[in-house]
C-alpha cells in the first residue's frame, strides 16, 4: 500500500470499527481483518522508515547535522 501513515491508520481504524461494532458475515470479517493485518504491517514498515530518519540526525562538530541513509530497497 502506498498510501500515507496518517490514511493508513485511518482506513485501519475504520476497519477495527466495523469488526467490533456490528455483527457482520464471515466472509467479510476476514475480509476485513485480512486487510486490517496489511494496513498494520503498513504503518509500522512507515513509523520504522521515520524513526531510522529520526535516527540520522546526529550531534555533529557544528550542531545537530544529517547524515544520509541508505537508499531503501
Amino acid at each position: 500500500m502506498a498510501e500515507g501513515f496518517e490514511a493508513s491508520l485511518s482506513a485501519l481504524e475504520e476497519r477495527v470499527r466495523k469488526l467490533e461494532s456490528a455483527e457482520i458475515p464471515l466472509e467479510e470479517a476476514l475480509s476485513l481483518f485480512e486487510e486490517g493485518v496489511e494496513l498494520a504491517r503498513s504503518c509500522h514498515e512507515q513509523l520504522e522508515a521515520a524513526e531510522q530518519r529520526v535516527a540520522a540526525l546526529t550531534r555533529g562538530s557544528s550542531g545537530i547535522e544529517e547524515q544520509a541513509l541508505p537508499e531503501p530497497e
